[in-house]
């Protein structure tokens, strides 16, 4: 199993950058894949429980992701539900305020698969696009 991390602070409150993260499309960017929209929450939120988003990185299969937590300004839970080679995956995004206003994004991931050496080479693919990728978003945008 492979786990990772990534963080960045924003100068902006947590209910904007989550606002944007929460948006499925506005992921195309960090993760450097096409996002498609496949279905909306079944919780009242367009992006909340039950949201489903297509991803279709560049030369491999694409994959679709489901949304399992879903907590306005705080926490966005999701996990892969279709089209992987992934065993298990699960992705937690969490918003905390920072002193100064601003916002501090974690994003943790989980994977495994169940040919051994594949996760690790699919950690470092998503440690590589998702590090650069997090740089590049601008969530005033």
């Amino acid at each position: 199993m492979q786990n990772m991390s990534f963080e960045r602070n924003f100068d902006l409150p947590p209910d904007q950058v989550f606002s944007y993260f929460a948006e499925h499309e506005n992921l195309e960017p960090v993760l450097g894949a096409k996002m498609t929209r496949i279905s909306d929450g079944t919780d009242g939120n367009r992006n909340g429980v039950g949201s489903v988003r297509g991803i279709k990185p560049p030369f491999v299969p694409g994959f679709e992701e489901t949304i399992t937590v879903y907590e306005p300004n705080d926490l966005i839970v999701y996990t892969v539900t279709k089209g992987t080679p992934l065993n298990h995956h699960l992705g937690e995004v969490t918003f905390t305020p920072t002193a100064d206003g601003g916002t501090h994004l974690l994003w943790k991931i989980e994977i495994d698969t169940a040919l051994p050496g594949l996760d690790f080479v699919i950690a470092q693919a998503l440690k590589m696009t998702i590090s650069k990728g997090l740089k590049k978003v601008d969530p005033k945008a």
